[in-house]
C-alpha cells in the first residue's frame, strides 16, 4: 500500500510523535499512524500545533497529519507560535477541493490555499503521484533545517488503487459507569492573579512551566523568573496544548499557568484526560474575565464551573482553591496527574512591564535545561 511507503518515509525521517485529525479520502494512513507512532488525536487542528510545539522543545520530532481545510484553523497558531519561536512543524494535508472533490463547502478554502500559505511564507509543495513521496521528504527535512512550519498537500490521488476499500474496524465496549459528585461553595474571590503566582511560584521547584499570553507571563516573569518558564508571547488558546506536548515529552514534571478565557477557546482538555500524562498539572487561574484586553466577562464569571468542566473531561485529579494556602498545598499536592486546579480569582493586573526576552531567547533556555529529560521515541 501506498500508505506504507508514506510511514517507511517518515520514520527514515525521525518522525517520533504524530499528532491527527482524520480526512476521509486517507482512511488507512490514519489507522495506520497509532500503528507505527505515539499519536495524538485530536479535536481541533490548532491544538496539534501546540502539543508539536512541546515535542519539540522537549526533544523529539512531531509531525501533524490532517485533513487540508484544518490548515485554516491553524493559521494563526502557525505564525504566532511555531513562526514566532522559530520551531519546526511538518505537516502532511490530505488536500481536498481540488481533485475530484464532491463537497462543495470543501472548493472555496482548499483552491485558495496554494496562494494562502504563499502569502503567509509558509513553504508546501504539492504531491500528486506516489511517486513524489519523496519530495516530502524534503518537506521534512526543511522544515527542521529552517525551523519553520511546511506544508505538503497531498492529493486523494495518491491513494486511488489502493485495495483497502471500506475499513471495517472493531469498536470497543462502550459501556461504563459514571459517578460524579461535585458539591461546591465559592466564596467571592479575594486573590488577584498576580497574588495567585506569587503563591504558585515558591512551589515550582524545577519543574518545566508555561504561562498564559498577556498578564499572566507577565506577572509570572517579574515575580519569578527562571529558564524552566516558556512564556507565551501570542496563541490564544495554546499554552495547555504545548504544556500536553511536553508533559508527553519530558520525564519533568510539567506546569501549566492557564486562564479560563483560554481553556474554554480550546478542545485539548479531552485529549489530555485520554492520554493521562502524569507528570502534567494545569492551573486554572479564573477571573471570570479576558483581563489582558479590559477585563471582558467570559462565561465562568457566573455559569461555566471549570473544575467541574475538567471532570466531565476525564480529569480525576481536580481542586477549587481561593486562597494563597490553598493554591500552593493544591500545588505542592503529590498526587499523580494529570491534575487540574481551579483557582477562583477576582479580576486585576498589576502594573508590570513586557518580558524583556526575545522569543528565541525564551525557546533557548527552556529547551536546553529541560532536553536532558527528553523521552525519545
Amino acid at each position: 500500500m501506498h500508505e506504507d511507503t508514506l510511514i517507511s518515509l517518515l520514520r527514515d525521517q525521525g518522525i517520533t510523535l504524530a499528532a491527527s485529525l482524520p480526512c476521509d479520502k486517507a482512511k488507512e494512513l490514519f489507522r495506520l499512524l497509532p500503528e507505527s507512532f505515539e499519536t495524538i488525536e485530536l479535536l481541533r487542528e490548532e491544538d496539534g500545533v501546540g502539543v508539536c510545539a512541546g515535542a519539540y522543545l522537549a526533544g523529539r520530532k512531531p509531525a501533524m497529519f490532517i485533513q487540508s481545510s484544518g490548515l485554516g484553523n491553524m493559521l494563526n497558531a502557525l505564525l504566532s507560535l511555531s513562526r514566532t519561536y522559530e520551531l519546526p512543524l511538518p505537516v502532511i494535508a490530505s488536500w481536498r477541493g481540488v481533485y475530484k472533490e464532491t463537497i462543495p463547502a470543501q472548493v472555496p478554502f482548499n483552491t485558495a490555499l496554494p496562494g494562502i500559505l504563499k502569502a503567509a511564507d509558509i513553504p508546501f509543495i504539492t504531491v500528486h503521484h506516489p511517486r513524489e513521496f519523496d519530495r516530502i521528504s524534503e518537506t521534512i527535512d526543511t522544515a527542521f533545517r529552517c525551523h519553520t512550519p511546511a506544508v505538503a498537500l497531498v492529493s486523494p490521488q495518491c491513494w486511488e488503487g489502493d485495495a483497502a476499500g471500506e475499513l471495517q474496524e472493531d469498536t470497543p465496549d462502550r459501556s461504563r459507569h459514571m459517578h460524579i459528585v461535585h458539591n461546591r461553595t465559592v466564596p467571592s474571590p479575594t486573590m488577584t492573579r498576580l497574588d495567585a503566582i506569587r503563591a504558585l511560584v515558591p512551589h515550582l521547584h524545577d519543574a518545566a512551566v508555561v504561562s498564559n499570553i498577556g498578564f499572566p507571563s507577565k506577572e509570572l516573569f517579574w515575580t519569578g523568573d527562571r529558564k524552566e518558564n516558556f512564556y507565551m508571547l501570542g496563541s490564544y488558546t495554546q499554552a495547555s496544548s504545548l504544556g500536553f506536548g511536553i508533559a508527553l515529552s519530558s520525564r519533568r514534571r510539567t506546569i501549566v499557568i492557564d486562564g479560563d478565557g483560554s481553556l474554554l477557546g480550546t478542545a485539548i482538555l479531552p485529549v489530555i484526560a485520554g492520554k493521562k500524562p502524569r507528570n502534567l498539572t494545569i492551573v486554572c487561574l479564573d477571573n471570570g474575565v479576558f483581563g489582558s484586553t479590559g477585563n471582558q466577562i467570559t462565561p465562568s464569571y457566573r455559569q461555566v464551573d471549570l473544575e467541574l468542566y475538567a471532570r466531565a473531561c476525564g480529569f480525576e485529579q481536580t481542586a477549587k482553591v481561593t486562597s494563597a494556602e490553598e493554591t500552593g498545598r493544591a500545588l505542592a499536592s503529590p498526587e499523580q496527574g494529570p491534575s487540574f486546579i481551579h483557582v477562583v480569582i477576582r479580576p486585576g493586573n498589576s502594573d508590570v512591564p513586557n518580558i524583556p526576552l526575545t522569543p528565541r531567547e525564551i525557546r533557548d533556555r527552556f529547551m536546553n535545561t529541560i532536553r536532558p529529560d527528553a523521552i525519545q521515541g
